[in-house]
């Protein structure tokens, strides 16, 4: 089975037509969204993935509202509340150089330059101006490391690997 990468969470129906609010979690909702794309719903309930075209999508408040081909009706797309909707990993966009998918730097093991073993990278928070990665240790408390140039020195995908530069004070 290929792997898939989260887009959005379908939180509640939207009027009588078959239209669900979704939060969106892409950074390329305008493609993600778009007539024609295929997204796949994951849900509790659900054996498999069920895929769901996009017939319509807008922006309405915090949330997108999307319409799907063959679900006209609100009874229809009830049972998708709570679901997750996903996209398979041939369809992900490339990055520039240096950007990196959540999913991708998520389970990164992190080392120091001089080769200690910090923990594993298990969530990346957003609180304003860089992005901050929780590295959970192998005992005591999460540690906080700011991505920045300053800190993080090398980051190895394929191997799950990142390394930073401890600043004084940053353990």
């Amino acid at each position: 089975m290929p792997n898939f990468y989260t887009v959005g969470k379908l939180v509640n129906t939207q009027g009588i037509r078959g239209e669900v609010r979704v939060i969106s979690e892409t950074d390329f909702p305008e493609k993600r969204y778009s007539a024609g794309q295929v997204l796949f719903l994951f849900h509790p309930e659900l054996k498999e993935p069920l895929p769901l075209t996009v017939t319509g999508a807008r922006q309405h408040k915090n949330f997108y509202i999307l319409s799907f081909e063959g679900y006209t009706n609100i009874g229809e797309v009830e049972k998708f509340k709570g679901g997750v909707l996903k996209v398979a990993e041939e369809n992900r966009e490339p990055l520039p150089e240096g950007e990196f998918y959540f999913q991708d730097i998520i389970g990164c093991e992190v080392l120091t330059e001089e080769g200690q073993r910090l923990g594993i990278v298990t969530d990346i928070l957003q609180p304003g101006a860089n992005d901050v990665w929780v590295v959970k240790p192998n005992s005591g408390k999460d540690i906080l490391i700011p991505y920045i140039e300053d800190v993080v020195k090398g980051i190895d995908v394929a191997n799950k690997k990142v390394t930073i530069h401890v600043l004084p004070g940053l353990l």
